[in-house]
């Protein structure tokens, strides 16, 4: 990882990232500490969340670890005000957790998934992201603007079988983003999505894991396996003033597989 340079896109912008400890959460961080911002890692593994932290510490960035569970409307509170406590402010929120690649999750026709399941993805996926942007945006108000970022996913609009629950959460997502849009225009903020493909985000993935994204890049523009780093830059883009104009759309980051 190389030392941070201040003075980029995002100097002095305070961010929060769900699900920071890992994969793409994790990327997200690094790259906005790199343009010059201050992040809130949040994620419900506490000790993952140091762990980014420190890193990003250690190549004299500055971020927070905080633990947080995104479905308890308490603790996304929490979140927020020891985010606002630590930095003064709240800029960016990236709702970016969500049940999926490192949380197992069953892979059946859609009359299989079991009740419980199917409540527990949409309580994350979809209800996290809505608690999360609830609690930051008195703080958004009261500065003047800000910028919520949702993260969605290309298997929405591809209409990928055999995870019903998940992929219904990532449209959920984007219909949230443009709802939102509508609501917040008025006060500065914008909401954007971004939909990535299937990303290869996990630090030790086995064999199967590997073939399981090798899989559609037969259906990609560009025929390779995609990785976070191809993500980050829209994440950047829509974190910033260069995205001022720019609200209630989902960009799709998946190498081609679907055009809109």
């Amino acid at each position: 990882m190389k030392a941070y340079t201040q003075g980029m896109r995002l100097r002095d912008k305070v961010a929060i990232v769900t699900g920071g400890g890992h994969g793409i959460g994790r990327a997200y961080c690094i790259r906005l500490v790199a343009e010059g911002a201050k992040v809130a890692v949040v994620d419900i593994d506490k000790e993952a969340a140091d762990k980014v932290s420190k890193d990003i510490q250690g190549q004299g960035g500055e971020a927070l670890a905080i633990k947080t569970d995104i479905s308890d409307p308490a603790s996304t509170k929490e979140m927020a005000k020891k985010t606002f406590d630590r930095f003064g402010k709240i800029d960016i929120l990236v709702n970016n957790a969500a049940i999926f690649g490192r949380f197992s999750i069953s892979r059946v026709p859609f009359w299989e998934i079991s009740l419980e399941e199917w409540d527990r993805v949409m309580e994350v996926n979809i209800k996290g992201a809505w608690l999360c942007s609830c609690a930051v945006l008195p703080f958004m108000k009261a500065k003047g603007g800000g910028k919520i970022i949702n993260q969605a996913s290309s298997a929405f609009h591809l209409g990928m079988g055999n995870y019903a629950h998940y992929v219904a959460s990532r449209g959920a997502i984007i219909g949230l983003t443009r709802a939102m849009a509508r609501e917040l225009g008025e006060f500065n903020i914008n909401v954007n999505g971004i939909a990535p493909g299937s990303t290869q985000s996990e630090e030790n993935p086995d064999q199967a894991r590997l073939e399981f994204f090798k899989l559609p890049v037969s259906r990609r523009s560009i025929k390779r396996i995609e990785y976070p780093e191809d993500i980050v830059g829209t994440l950047i883009f829509l974190a910033s003033s260069d995205s001022d104009f720019v609200t209630g759309q989902t960009i799709v980051v998946d190498g081609g597989a679907y055009m809109s």
